[in-house]
């Protein structure tokens, strides 16, 4: 048994529970979205925050990184999206190519997908050789020890949801004209190797799982219930990153 058979996917929100708990949410990770920014009570620049998320394709990680930003001004936050590497990219050692996305102090960023292809699609589609994603494991933990240890706050997200709630994710796009872009042929053959893909998921959460950036998994099923858990969930690990770096951190209003 592994953690994802841990989750209870039935846990579920309605649209009233999300909303109040969305509005609840939104004015405190913009609060410190800039205290960490400096640009709240004139205090310094606080550490960097960098959003990782991962999870089965459909699973709904466009909508929770959309709910996540939305409170944000523009300036203040950088939305990066990955997917297989270029010839280019290749090229490099496998971490190379994400450089550029991570945020100094003061700045956060939000990764749709992550150096975590390595010990999953590459893994599986053979990308990658087995000596090369083998190793991996122990190279994005010494990678995410090294970020977090220079004080950013690194947040990582797995999304899962159930083979059955996939399917219906699927066809839905497939219905829809303006969602037909989103479903591709190889979203299809990565379903037929769910069984594949599962193992990789639960050896990367036994592998890379640490105390300086722990995995936070998302019962997915339920699409409100998603996006309020990575909000809330992004707000206490803020928290929580800030007083282990002795930065104030912002009053709650009374």
């Amino acid at each position: 048994m592994g953690r994802l058979d841990e989750l209870d996917l039935s846990l579920k929100l309605t649209a009233v529970e999300e909303k109040r708990r969305l509005e609840a949410a939104w004015p405190r990770l913009q609060a410190l979205r800039l205290a960490l920014a400096g640009l709240l009570d004139g205090g310094p620049i606080g550490p960097p925050v960098c959003v990782v998320f991962e999870g089965w394709d459909a699973s709904g990680k466009g909508g929770a990184i959309k709910r996540l930003v939305s409170p944000l001004d523009p300036r203040h936050v950088r939305v990066a999206q990955f997917a297989a590497p270029t010839y280019d990219e290749a090229r490099h050692h496998f971490l190379w190519r994400f450089g550029p996305a991570l945020p100094g102090w003061g700045g956060m960023a939000v990764l749709d997908r992550s150096w975590y292809g390595r010990v999953l699609v590459e893994r599986i589609e053979g990308l990658a050789r087995p000596d090369q994603w083998r190793r991996a494991y122990d190279e994005i933990v010494g990678f995410e020890r090294t970020l977090v240890l220079e004080g950013m706050v690194l947040i990582k997200f797995w999304l899962h949801i159930s083979s059955k709630e996939q399917l219906k994710r699927f066809k839905r796009r497939a219905a829809d004209p303006l969602k037909q872009w989103k479903l591709t042929d190889e979203d299809w053959r990565n379903r037929r190797k769910r069984r594949a893909y599962r193992r990789a998921v639960e050896d990367m959460l036994e592998r890379t799982d640490h105390e300086l950036a722990p995995w936070q998994l998302v019962e997915a099923d339920s699409k409100r219930y998603a996006r309020v858990k990575v909000v809330e969930t992004v707000i206490s690990s803020v928290e929580a990153g800030m007083r282990a770096r002795g930065v104030k951190v912002p009053k709650r209003p009374d």
